[in-house]
């Protein structure tokens, strides 16, 4: 599974010539609340299992989570369920509110 940086996601998102990834946040709802990088879709871990099905396993999908430990966790159960290209966000979005966002309420 590869790994992506908060700054190379930026420039990835801003790149017009490039299809922007699925960016999946499998933070809990009052964390998602609090903040999320813009476009990103909701599905807390525990949910995942069952909401499998609304993934497209070719799609590229960015995992996020806080700080890259569920969104780990997350990205492995989807590799085992046979999805192909999955990118976890080294930091989570807390590197991202340091290194691309320092905007981004943190908590």
């Amino acid at each position: 599974m590869k790994q992506i940086t908060p700054t190379e996601l930026a420039a990835w998102l801003k790149d017009e010539g490039r299809a922007a990834p699925v960016l999946l946040d499998v933070r809990e709802p009052v964390e998602f609340a609090h903040c999320a990088i813009p476009g990103s879709i909701p599905m807390p871990m525990a949910s995942v299992p069952a909401r499998v099905q609304e993934l497209e396993p070719d799609a590229e999908i960015v995992v996020i989570c806080h700080h890259g430990g569920r969104s780990m966790q997350v990205a492995m159960f989807l590799e085992r369920q046979g999805f192909s290209n999955l990118i976890n966000l080294a930091g989570g979005v807390a590197q991202w509110a340091a290194q691309v966002d320092p905007s981004m309420p943190q908590y």
